[in-house]
């Protein structure tokens, strides 16, 4: 059973920067895929940033060149380094994570089966 638990999140300026963080259990990075998503209110839950199995990343557009994901695998824990942030980055932020298999691109939030609770961020203008 893996479980998810992130932290960091937080209330920042416009051009700000934060780091997420989420700590993990029972995930093994090499069978995995695992990534940040977001929901702000009214929208729909959005993929952020996910790391393959086979160590590969994948940023959304919308986020590239300001977000960068990372993992510490001794340290079974997740990152999400945000600089710049803009006030439409505002919502819920998530960790999820699933088994995958070789090729698996991972971006499809609907096939993630496991959820942390979330961490807000708010940017003001």
């Amino acid at each position: 059973q893996v479980q998810l638990v992130e932290s960091g999140g937080g209330s920042v300026q416009s051009g700000g920067s934060l780091r997420l963080s989420c700590a993990s259990s029972g995930y093994t990075y090499s069978r995995h895929c695992i990534g940040w998503f977001r929901q702000a209110p009214g929208k729909e839950r959005e993929w952020v940033a996910v790391i393959r199995r086979d160590g590969d990343t994948s940023t959304a557009d919308s986020v590239k060149g300001r977000f960068t994901i990372s993992q510490d695998n001794a340290k079974n824990t997740l990152y999400l380094q945000m600089n710049s942030l803009k006030p439409e980055d505002t919502a819920m932020y998530y960790c999820a994570a699933r088994l995958s298999a070789p090729g698996d691109r991972c971006v499809a939030l609907t096939r993630y089966t496991y959820w942390g609770q979330g961490t807000q961020v708010t940017v003001s203008s």
